[in-house]
């Protein structure tokens, strides 16, 4: 029997150099694309089937979306562009996660913090570990959450924490 998942990936580091540009219309920087890359590269190489993404329609978070999407070989109908991960509280990110998770064996979400902070923290069995700068989620960062044979829920600490790997974590070794 397969295993079920939920990863939960941050956006990568958006553009903040246009004062005038609303906070969901800010870009990735180069930066940004090249650690949404790498971290979609690492996905693969876990070779991690991912049946369904749910993304924040944020520009930020979009594009992130499509370069893990184009790497990992994800149609575009098996990926829902969700308005309420943007600015999400814990209870909507739970709710999105139940509503969107029924028959799936691996759900990716693509959103903001702090929201996916709260929400890894809720979920995970046990507490999990902050960076080098004291932040959980940083830019691009991905949490794997294991449900073992049991379905994906959002109920809390039914899930133990496979993985957080940030880009930096990941730049060390290229």
């Amino acid at each position: 029997m397969q295993e079920h998942q939920l990863i939960i990936m941050r956006h990568a580091k958006s553009d903040w150099s246009e004062e005038d540009r609303s906070d969901f219309d800010r870009p990735l920087t180069t930066r940004g694309e090249k650690a949404a890359k790498l971290m979609s590269k690492w996905l693969k190489q876990k070779q991690y089937r991912i049946d369904r993404i749910i993304c924040s329609p944020a520009l930020r978070a979009k594009q992130t979306c499509q370069l893990v999407s184009k790497e990992l070989g994800i149609p575009q109908n098996n990926i829902l562009w969700e308005p309420g991960i943007y600015e999400a509280s814990l209870n909507n990110l739970r709710s999105l996660v139940n509503q969107h998770s029924e028959g799936i064996h691996t759900l990716l979400i693509i959103g903001h913090n702090p929201g996916l902070d709260q929400l890894l923290c809720y979920l995970s069995k046990d507490p999990p570990p902050v960076s080098s700068s004291g932040k959980l989620l940083t830019t691009a960062a991905v949490a794997i959450l294991n449900y073992g044979n049991a379905a994906i829920t959002a109920n809390p600490l039914q899930a133990q924490l496979q993985y957080l790997v940030r880009p930096n974590d990941l730049s060390k070794f290229q």
